[in-house]
């Protein structure tokens, strides 16, 4: 990818952060990611994030986690949205490893991702991240005006199985965990410390069965109805979730997600849907 010019606040952090800064890195689409050298030699990451919603909550769930699956959160500066984070060497994405191997490995993060709520909060401290309630919340009042406003360009049964979803799921969720609405297989890379390493998280406190939603919707572990189909079994079997709210939450998640930037619905999206509708 050609070179960005880096920013007065890159600049900044590294005086502030005794950094060499390096090239621009994949993923900046939503701000700004450069390799960096530390002061002891030692190579690491800047992130500058565009202020946005989803992204407020990422070096909260990063230090919550404290490298256990993920990158390790080495600096913030939450006025400027910046982030010093630890270096996935070679950094391959977990998808380019395969189906059957990105799975496994999935599998296996998961439940150590999955911090229970009570260890996350403080008597004293207003609550750490958005819940998963409140962010269904959101997609039920915003999917029937995106419907309109993009010209009812998907069938109305999905719109209506969505917000009947969303109106059984979040009022009737188990146990409230540390889950990840952007887990899946471009966000997992390859890493020395250990094998794979979470990065990009979008965190929010829900049910496990949430968890597993990003994943059955991650459409480079193989789109087709019977790969989606099996991802979700294997997920709910191995982890013991219930697959008809695992089901539901996929369903509910891939519908408030199914419009590209120009206001059209993701082809993939409504198989996707269709397919999970149809069992």
């Amino acid at each position: 990818m050609p070179d960005l010019p880096i920013s007065d606040t890159a600049r900044d952090l590294a005086a502030c952060w005794r950094l060499t800064l390096g090239p621009a890195l994949p993923g900046g689409t939503a701000g700004e990611v450069r390799g960096v050298t530390r002061a002891d030699g030692s190579p690491a990451v800047l992130k500058i994030s565009e202020p946005h919603r989803e992204a407020r909550r990422e070096p909260d769930a990063l230090a919550a986690w404290n490298g256990d699956g993920a990158v390790r959160l080495l600096e913030r500066d939450d006025e400027r949205w910046a982030m010093l984070l630890e270096a996935c060497r070679p950094g391959t994405p977990l998808a380019a490893a395969g189906p059957a191997v990105a799975l496994d490995v999935l599998v296996g993060l998961l439940p150590r991702l999955w911090v229970p709520a009570v260890r996350l909060f403080r008597p004293d401290s207003p609550a750490p991240f958005d819940t998963l309630a409140d962010e269904a919340g959101r997609w039920a009042d915003q999917l029937p005006r995106g419907w309109a406003a993009a010209g009812r360009s998907y069938p109305r049964r999905l719109l209506d199985a969505a917000l009947e979803l969303l109106d059984w799921l979040p009022g009737t969720q188990g146990e409230q965990v540390l889950v990840n609405q952007d887990l899946h297989g471009g966000n997992v890379l390859a890493a020395e410390r250990e094998p794979w390493l979470l990065i990009d998280p979008k965190p929010l406190l829900g049910e496990r069965e949430f968890g597993v939603a990003p994943i059955v919707r991650s459409g480079e572990l193989g789109h087709s109805r019977r790969q989606a189909l099996t991802r979700l079994d294997r997920l709910c079997g191995d982890l013991g979730l219930d697959p008809d709210r695992a089901r539901g939450w996929t369903i509910a998640q891939t519908m408030a997600w199914v419009m590209d930037r120009d206001g059209r619905p993701f082809a993939g999206s409504v198989e996707l849907v269709e397919w999970l509708l149809a069992g």
